[in-house]
C-alpha cells in the first residue's frame, strides 16, 4: 500500500472539484480523504498501489469541466491505520 499526498493548485475552490476527487478516489478503490485548503489549493492523501495513484493523478489533472488545473504536486506520505474507505473532509 502506497500512500501519497497531491496538492492541487488552480481554480479548484467551488467547481465542485472535492466531489469529483472523491467519486474519481472511490472508482479506483482508493483510500484517503480530500479537502480544500486555505491558500485556494485542494489536498487530498490517497492510499492504493501504483496503478491506482497513476490513473489517479491522472484524473486530478483533468479535473472537472468547471475547474483549471495549473498545477499537480505529488508528495509521498505515511499509510494511514484503519483508513480504508475515501471521504471529504471540511473546508479548513
Amino acid at each position: 500500500m502506497i500512500a501519497k499526498r497531491y496538492i492541487v493548485r488552480g481554480r479548484v475552490q467551488g467547481v465542485g472539484f472535492r466531489w469529483f476527487v472523491d467519486y474519481e478516489a472511490r472508482s479506483l478503490g482508493l483510500a484517503g480523504w480530500v479537502r480544500n485548503n486555505i491558500d485556494g489549493t485542494v489536498e487530498a492523501l490517497a492510499m492504493g498501489s501504483d496503478e491506482q495513484h497513476a490513473a489517479f493523478g491522472g484524473k486530478l489533472r483533468q479535473g472537472p469541466r468547471a475547474a483549471r488545473v495549473d498545477e499537480v504536486t505529488e508528495l509521498p506520505a505515511e499509510p494511514v491505520d484503519g483508513l480504508t474507505t475515501f471521504r471529504i473532509e471540511g473546508a479548513w
